[in-house]
């Protein structure tokens, strides 16, 4: 099986300059970074010890800075590579540490052998961890050639992609068995991983619990927040096709009871800004994206968010938060920034991904299941009329089991680090 994925991976050779510069037209590539999954490798190496993290997009990125900002601070480790394969998880890790040294962002190369040789022979990690579900056979087939230790973070392994692997069940267990060790993010995971074939599996729960600290300004403008003071205000987080209509409708409900509802709409995908707008403005919504803040007045209906890296400063504004991914069959987007924001949470039926956060959520009474406009149109109604609760109880019992799972992930990475 093994012969011929890197068969399909070299005929893909030829045309992967021409693939990725399509991308680079439809602004889904860095104008000129994108090169580097080419393994066209600007960034000096240097020498010492090198721990490298791979994540795919934004929500894995995220989840690891509490690891990478503990690492900067071990003396052994000279340098942190962080590869993300995502536009948008690039900007905010390269904005991120752009004043750190010690930190080097660049894009994963394709899985392709010349490209992974390449990029391998350059890097020569003494570490490598990969995070949530990167499975590359022939990066981690190279990796274990090269005896360099290899780890799986906060492993999620979907049903979906479980009947996947499970289909090539021998191929599966060559593949999984590589890695050193597999901490899974929840129970479902680690059953999943043990059947494919990890051999050191561990659960010690869910790292994006982690409480991430930012660096950037969290605090919207103030003149904007004074025109707003007045405003009943929910959001609707990390929407796909067909969930910004839906709020869009249940906006218009809660405006036959609430003159001053303001609804804040955050797309999974910005490129689908302008489409979305159009969709609102059918619905006779006036629409203001977030960089013009300034034309906000009473009589703006949603606020469209068209850029990266802006949800915790709207989450603050919000009372409460529809989680999208959650009312089509994508199974859900995470809930936990929000909680810890302190934001009643409301989801669709279809969580499959994270079901386990949500469970525990619920347990503490912060998310609540809708299966229509009425229903979540109601709940944002009792909210709004219901007296602000001090949740700071909720969140401290969030962070501090953050807290517990982040140090059990450092103490296991140390082990390898030290060794």
């Amino acid at each position: 099986m093994h012969y011929w994925y890197k068969f399909f991976t070299y005929l893909f050779y030829p045309i992967s300059p021409i693939y990725l510069f399509l991308r680079k037209l439809k602004k889904k590539e860095h104008s000129t970074r994108y090169r580097e999954k080419f393994s066209q490798i600007s960034e000096i190496r240097g020498g010492g010890y090198l721990i490298w993290f791979h994540v795919a997009s934004v929500g894995e990125a995220m989840s690891i800075l509490p690891l990478i900002e503990n690492f900067i601070k071990e003396k052994k480790i000279e340098k942190i590579l962080i590869t993300t394969i995502t536009l948008s998880s690039g900007e905010i890790l390269t904005k991120r540490f752009i004043e750190n040294k010690k930190v080097v962002h660049q894009f994963l190369p394709l899985d392709i052998p010349i490209f992974v040789n390449k990029f391998l022979k350059h890097w020569t990690p003494n570490l490598s961890i990969f995070v949530d579900s990167e499975i590359w056979p022939n990066l981690i087939s190279k990796i274990k050639e090269k005896n360099i230790p290899l780890l799986l973070i906060n492993g999620r392994i979907t049903k979906k992609s479980f009947s996947k692997w499970k289909f090539i069940n021998a191929y599966s267990k060559k593949i999984f068995g590589k890695f050193d060790l597999c901490l899974a993010s929840s129970k479902t995971s680690e059953n999943y991983l043990k059947i494919l074939g990890a051999k050191n599996v561990k659960n010690h729960g869910n790292l994006k619990f982690t409480n991430t600290r930012s660096n950037t300004n969290k605090q919207l403008n103030a003149n904007f927040l004074e025109k707003i003071k007045d405003r009943k205000i929910w959001c609707a987080a990390s929407t796909h096709p067909t969930e910004e209509s839906f709020c869009g409708m249940t906006h218009l409900n809660l405006k036959k009871k609430y003159k001053n509802i303001l609804t804040i709409i955050i797309p999974r995908h910005i490129n689908r800004a302008k489409i979305i707008e159009k969709q609102l403005t059918k619905l006779n919504l006036k629409v203001v994206f977030n960089n013009n803040l300034n034309q906000v007045d009473s009589s703006t209906d949603v606020i469209l968010v068209d850029s990266y890296g802006e949800t915790s400063k709207f989450y603050n504004i919000s009372k409460c938060v529809f989680l999208g991914g959650s009312l089509i069959k994508h199974g859900g987007q995470n809930p936990i920034e929000p909680s810890r924001l302190n934001c009643k949470i409301f989801h669709g039926p279809n969580i499959s991904n994270f079901n386990e956060i949500y469970d525990y959520l619920k347990s503490l009474g912060v998310a609540n299941k809708i299966n229509n406009i009425e229903e979540l149109t109601q709940s944002l109604v009792e909210e709004f009329n219901s007296k602000q609760l001090d949740n700071s109880l909720t969140i401290k019992k969030i962070n501090d089991y953050g807290l517990d799972i982040l140090n059990s992930v450092i103490k296991e990475i140390k082990i390898y680090i030290n060794t």
